[in-house]
């Protein structure tokens, strides 16, 4: 049954699509280069088509509360818009705000569906529901000064443990030289401590949702992360999210910087950094569970549920993300696009540094995630966060033992809400 309704879906597209012409739609999307991509490519869209497009762009945080504001009064007027399936992508799928995109997929011809990573796939798929098509991946990665670790013989590290060692080795207190620039602000870290607890064989609940924030394997992340921090960091980290420690680590003041790959331009632009001669890029090191790193989909392109052009929309989504469109946006040098072909064309590598191509390409199928996935999603980083903080703080084992068994209350009172 299945099969006939992609048949004669694609039937009604190919018959539809020149009374298509003359159809005007709303795009909503993000202050993001991904979409000024897409905005120079609307001239080639709107003279192939006949299809006219409206394009509006917000700041990320406006750009949420519009959106908010328009689905849930009804009436909406959007086709087209900009969504993040890591923060969005639940609660709108519960609202019913997505059209599927699914049967579209299947009823394109030469879309390749499957030229998207698996963490792509399930960023966005909800029972196979597509709610989305994503436009810009995020892995975690590491960036580190070579010139240090060469002055002292030391490999890059590929574990724990030798990240552990090597960044203790290269603090140079005396000379303003902080081990390692990591995220210590409560809410924004959790985040970046996900590939720490993934890789040490951890998660933040479990397939029966079942909240599991004071594991051993959870406590044994946060230990890691709190010492490299307490230890080996800078002053201040608790206060810091990425701006301030990409700045850090640009400025010359340390020796590694953990953070997600889509940020690369704060420390390998010369514009930007005083040392982007200087740094490496390498694969996010493994922990007892292995090298297990977020890679989320952080921006996509939705179709509103609501919207009366859905056929014009998909025309659209389809022509800006097929593999001349997504090649078009990663030849701009928009970071890691989500197509894994465009990874294996000159224009799609070619802006890029190559030790960053690397390091991306070894995390093309990481964990689709990199917070927990929930409707509460803010209550919930602030809940870990808390936790973490107190092992960054240099909190005793004990303590530390006890704050994650209280979060892990609390979170699990968010959890079970979720279920109702």
């Amino acid at each position: 049954m299945k099969k006939i309704v992609a048949v004669l879906l694609v039937a009604f597209c190919i018959l539809a699509a020149p009374a298509l012409a003359g159809t005007t739609l709303r795009v909503v999307g993000v202050n993001h280069p991904y979409v000024e991509a897409i905005r120079d490519m609307i001239p080639e869209f709107e003279k192939e088509t006949g299809i006219k497009v409206n394009l509006e762009m917000y700041g990320e945080d406006q750009l949420g509360q519009k959106l908010t504001t328009e689905f849930a009064a009804g009436g909406s007027s959007v086709d087209v818009f900009s969504t993040r399936p890591p923060q969005d992508a639940r609660v709108m799928y519960r609202n019913g705000w997505y059209a599927d995109l699914a049967p579209y997929i299947k009823a394109t011809a030469d879309y390749d569906w499957d030229d998207f990573s698996q963490s792509a796939h399930d960023a966005v798929t909800f029972d196979g529901f597509v709610v989305a098509i994503p436009t810009v991946n995020e892995c975690h990665v590491m960036y580190y000064r070579k010139d240090l670790l060469e002055a002292k013989g030391l490999k890059v590290p590929t574990t724990m443990e030798e990240l552990y060692d090597v960044v203790g080795k290269v603090t140079d207190r005396a000379n303003d030289i902080t081990g390692v620039a990591l995220r210590g602000q409560r809410s924004p870290l959790v985040t970046q401590f996900s590939s720490f607890l993934f890789s040490y064989g951890g998660d933040f609940f479990d397939n029966d949702m079942n909240a599991t924030i004071n594991t051993p394997e959870a406590l044994a992340a946060m230990k890691m992360y709190g010492d490299l921090l307490h230890n080996y960091g800078p002053e201040g980290a608790l206060n810091m999210s990425w701006p301030q420690a990409a700045a850090i680590f640009a400025q010359g003041k340390a020796a590694f910087w953990i953070d997600a790959s889509s940020l690369s331009s704060n420390v390998l632009d010369p514009a930007k950094s005083t040392v982007a001669d200087k740094t490496g890029v390498a694969v996010f090191p493994a922990g007892p569970a292995g090298a297990k790193m977020y890679n989320i989909s952080q921006w996509a392109l939705g179709i509103y549920s609501g919207s009366q052009n859905k056929d014009a929309a998909w025309q659209f989504v389809e022509f800006m993300t097929n593999k001349k469109g997504i090649t078009y946006m990663q030849g701009t040098g928009l970071n890691q696009c989500p197509r894994q072909s465009v990874w294996e064309t000159p224009e799609g590598t070619a802006k890029f540094h190559p030790e960053w191509v690397k390091a991306v390409a070894a995390s093309t199928n990481g964990v689709p995630y990199d917070r927990p996935l929930l409707a509460a999603v803010s209550q919930a980083r602030d809940i870990i966060g808390e936790v973490v903080t107190a092992a960054i703080e240099g909190r005793d084992d004990a303590t530390v033992k006890q704050r994650a068994d209280q979060a892990n209350v609390r979170f699990q009172a968010l959890l079970d809400r979720e279920k109702q």
